[in-house]
């Protein structure tokens, strides 16, 4: 197959350390999850028949009783049971372009373990690049252009203007530790964080994952399909838009509609509003959050 015969001509190739090896694309479903935007654009990064070259021992770095996996009965046994993995995958775009993925459940535990095997894949494959693929909720309407912020070990590795900006701590991730420590360690390694309505943070939203994906293209030249997540991302908005109509959340999106403008327009340095009269991005969030909720409750009665 042309995976293994890829792998067997870096095999054979002594000459180590010149970047000649695919990019690493990693994305993981833990604490940058919003929307499960990286998710789903890993989920259409990866082919199901790409070759396995490394899996970690998820069994110590897994918490099963924070994220239990999902187990079928089945009349009188337990059947189905969904193994938690977490795997780097050698797979391939449309034109045959190879790269690595790094996809499944955010590791709980012995994070520096984890980043310590992902850079010897790193360094054994000769990969030029590691990319992050991530999502945090903002205060930004779903009605407007999706925003994403680039991120890097070095200003030459920042391949567009981020609209936003701000020197804040935050909680750190793994993938956010893994990316700071490759820079500790002499690698390249950037990514992409997209910016999801707080009010849509708990459900699947389409738009955030085509951003991701559009951006890594954009980057590497990769071609991946993402005619599956348009399909999906045209029924998830008009599935929002009519929540906000049968719920009366029409004014509140026009007061968070504003902010963003206000904020692309430079008038604002955050997408916090500075005009005491427009409700904050909290009260947004809380009373989106509400209808969001009675929806859910009504879909699963």
């Amino acid at each position: 197959m042309v995976m293994k015969s890829w792998l067997a001509r870096r095999s054979q190739d002594s000459d180590r350390g010149d970047g000649s090896g695919p990019v690493l694309i990693h994305a993981l479903d833990g604490f940058l999850g919003a929307g499960s935007a990286a998710r789903l654009a890993a989920a259409q990064l990866h082919s199901g028949q790409g070759e396995v070259i490394h899996e970690f021992d998820l069994d110590e770095m897994f918490d099963y009783r924070a994220r239990r996996p999902m187990i079928g009965f089945r009349d009188n046994h337990y059947a189905d049971y969904a193994d938690p993995t977490l795997q780097i995958v050698l797979e391939h775009d449309a034109n045959g372009e190879p790269y690595f993925l790094l996809a499944g459940p955010e590791p709980d535990f012995l994070w520096e373990r984890f980043i310590g095997e992902v850079h010897d894949v790193i360094e054994e494959h000769n990969v030029p690049l590691t990319i992050g693929l991530g999502a945090v909720p903002m205060g930004v309407p779903h009605t407007r252009p999706t925003m994403i912020t680039a991120h890097g070990t070095r200003p030459e590795l920042i391949d567009r203007q981020n609209l936003w900006s701000a020197s804040i701590t935050v909680p750190s991730s793994a993938q956010s530790l893994l990316e700071y420590r490759l820079g500790q360690w002499g690698h390249d390694a950037a990514g992409y964080v997209v910016h999801v309505p707080h009010y849509l943070a708990q459900i699947d939203y389409p738009p955030a994952a085509l951003a991701l994906i559009d951006a890594l293209a954009d980057r590497t030249g990769l071609s991946v399909d993402v005619e599956p997540l348009r399909a999906r991302q045209d029924d998830a908005l008009k599935e929002i838009e009519q929540q906000i109509e049968d719920q009366g959340g029409t004014s509140l999106l026009s007061g968070l509609e504003e902010q963003y403008d206000a904020f692309t327009r430079g008038a604002a340095q955050s997408l916090l509003a500075s005009d005491e009269e427009l409700p904050s991005g909290d009260e947004l969030a809380d009373q989106f959050e509400q209808f969001l909720a009675r929806q859910r409750k009504n879909d699963q009665g």
